[in-house]
Order: structure tokens, then sequence, then C-alpha cells
């Protein structure tokens, strides 16, 4: 059976300036980063749609981008996969001393809360102790929603936040208002941060009901999805196509997707 040190082999040989494979040679750090974030998302699409037994090789996939940049990294000189795994271990480590040395933690929330806090005495340390703000570090790269709700949980760690769902839901009543002043002065530049604000108001009710709104999002739009083609099935089935429809008959097709759902 493979083991780590296989996969390092493997990717070693890939890599190879004489007989590796041109695709893998032609790769650098930055270049392999959309397909890192492409295998990410191929093992959160795995999961939710309960496909465990094709998880193996998705995960597999995952590592092998840790691998890829193990492997750029040595040949540079700046670290190695070891150099990954230390790091790692050590950070586990230092982040749960209610497991690895005398700290008491009673609940998984003031773990999170105690997690929140190693790392930004972390970050103190990285910035030479020089104060940084709460909102450094958070990922530029991150889809939209998780970083909104990445700034939003910083924030609310020092006490910036609503006090319970009641402000975020007028806060998003509030915004949507805004939306339709900014549509009725036509301005495209104005309407588009209108809606912005929006969806982070609504990014924001979503962590205040503890909804992981990217997760809520993909699951609304695999459920689009799944109503659309049922449209798409019964035209076909009854040799019409979309221009040959009416909005109506669409509509009424949809419902019926909605309720062959909630059927037993």
């Amino acid at each position: 059976m493979a083991n780590i040190g296989t996969l390092l082999e493997i990717m070693r040989r890939l890599r190879d300036p004489e007989h590796g494979c041109p695709w893998d040679l032609e790769q650098s750090f930055v270049s392999i980063v959309p397909h890192t974030i492409e295998e990410a998302y191929e093992v959160a699409d795995c999961i939710e749609q309960g496909r465990i037994s094709d998880l193996p090789g998705e995960l597999g996939d995952l590592l092998f981008q840790v691998v890829f940049y193990g492997q750029i990294a040595q040949e540079q000189g700046l670290f190695s996969f070891e150099d990954i795994v230390d790091a790692l271990a050590n950070k586990l480590v230092s982040r749960h001393p209610h497991v690895f040395a005398d700290a008491a933690v009673l609940t998984a929330g003031a773990q999170a809360g105690r997690w929140e806090s190693l790392k930004a005495t972390e970050r103190l340390a990285a910035n030479d102790g020089r104060p940084t703000s709460e909102l450094a570090d958070v990922p530029l790269g991150l889809p939209a929603l998780t970083r909104a709700k990445k700034l939003q949980k910083r924030a609310a760690r020092v006490g910036f936040d609503w006090p319970n769902t009641d402000g975020v839901r007028a806060k998003i009543i509030e915004e949507l208002k805004e939306v339709d002043a900014a549509i009725s002065g036509g301005a495209v530049a104005e309407i588009e941060e209108e809606i912005g604000d929006l969806l982070f108001a609504c990014v924001n009710w979503a962590r205040h009901l503890n909804v992981e709104p990217e997760s809520a999002l993909r699951s609304a739009s695999h459920k689009f999805t799944r109503r659309f083609q049922y449209i798409e099935s019964n035209l076909a089935q009854a040799g019409l196509k979309f221009e040959d429809t009416s909005l109506a008959r669409m509509d009424q097709l949809w419902d019926e997707a909605k309720w062959a759902e909630k059927a037993p």
C-alpha cells in the first residue's frame, strides 16, 4: 500500500527536469492555486452530495496540491514537505493547550473562542509585537460569502456585533430599501454597492443563525438545478422547447418539481 513517502517520490519524478511530465514541470506556486481551490470545492461537493465512497479520491487530489507546493518549494530551497508537516503539528499542539497542556476548556464554544485568541496572539508575534488589525490576514482570495462571514466573526470577537438577530434582520430591511432607492436613481455603480451591502447583511444574518452561508447558497444552487432540469425533462418529453412554452407553464412545472421533492 502506498504511503506519503511513495507520494513524495511520485511528485519528485513528475518534476524531474529530464524525465518528468511537461505540464507538471511548467507549474509554479501561482499557476496551481486555481487547481487547489477547485479541488477544495470538489471535496465539499462530494461531502454535500453524500458521495462518501468518492471522498478518498477527492481528498487525495487535495493532498496532491500540498505535495506539489512542497516539491516546488524544495526545488527553490525555500522549505520542504517535512517543514509543512512540522508547522502544522506545532500549530495544532499550541492551539490545543487543553489537550496537550494543562489548560481546561469545557465546551466547543469555549474552545472556538480560545482558538481565536491564540490566533490573535500568533498574529501579534508575527508582527514583532506591534498591534495589528483584527481583520489582518483574512485572505482576499476566499469566496466572497466566506470572507464576509470571517470578517464579521473577527469584528464580533471584540464586541462589534449585533446583540441578537433582530438588529440584523432590521439591517437587511434597511439595506433592501437602499437598493430600491439606488434602482430609482439608475446609477449602476450605486446599485452594485447597495446590492453588496445587502448580501453582506444577509451573510451576517446567516452567521447569527449558525448557518454556513457558502453551504446554504450551494445547496440553493443545487436545488435550482434539480428543478430547472425537471422543467427541461418534461418539455423534452412533450417535444417542446423553451421558446415554445409560456412562462406560466414553466412556473407550473417548477411547482410540480417542488412538490415532487416534498413527496414521501
